[in-house]
Order: structure tokens, then sequence, then C-alpha cells
């Protein structure tokens, strides 16, 4: 990544480019299961960060990673290591599903 721009972005930014089906790669949802089951995005990919390091082989690296989790911590750490694992194009979704859910939710674009 060149700048922290490209390694973040908003969760306004995210809800609008998913509600306009503009993302260009993976929804990486690093949650538990259990909170999956409550809420989730259509599209999203579910590995938990406790088993990210065993499941890399799912995720294909010439396709940029949205890393998602609650509220932005666990993802800051997912999208770290995804980037130590040599990763090249990843983008952590500040503040989370709560904050990104907050914009979906809203009637305005």
């Amino acid at each position: 990544m060149d700048s922290q721009e490209q390694y973040h972005i908003s969760p306004e930014m995210f809800a609008r480019r998913y509600r306009r089906g503009e993302l260009d790669g993976i929804v990486l949802d690093v949650r538990e299961p259990e909170e999956w089951e409550v809420d989730h995005l259509d599209g999203a990919v579910l590995i938990p960060l406790q088993h990210l390091p065993n499941r890399l082989h799912e995720l294909e690296r010439d396709k940029t990673v949205y890393v998602l989790c609650a509220h932005g911590i666990r993802s800051i750490y997912a999208a770290n290591y995804l980037l130590n694992q040599g990763f090249r194009r990843v983008v952590n979704v500040d503040d989370g599903l709560a904050a990104v859910r907050l914009y979906l939710d809203a009637d305005t674009d």
C-alpha cells in the first residue's frame, strides 16, 4: 500500500460503494459465527480472525480484500496480518459493520 488512504475506507464510503455494487474485491468478515448469524453483508466471506492463518488459501491474492469486523478492532489485526503475509491490496473498513450499517440503513446515498 502506498498510503494510509489506500489502507483504510470510511464506513460511509464503503456503504456507498457496497450499495452501488462498486466494490472491486472480496469483503472479508473476521467476526465470530454467532455475530454473523445476527447480521452480515450479502456476498461477504466469513473467516473468524482466529482461523485466518489456516484459511488464507481461501482468499484470492490478486483481488482487493476489504476487511470488516463489528467495530473495527479485529479487522485492523486481520488487515495487518494479511499485509504481512504478502497480500498487496488490503483495505480496513473503519469502525466496522456497526458503522457501515448506519449508512446502509439510511435512505440517502
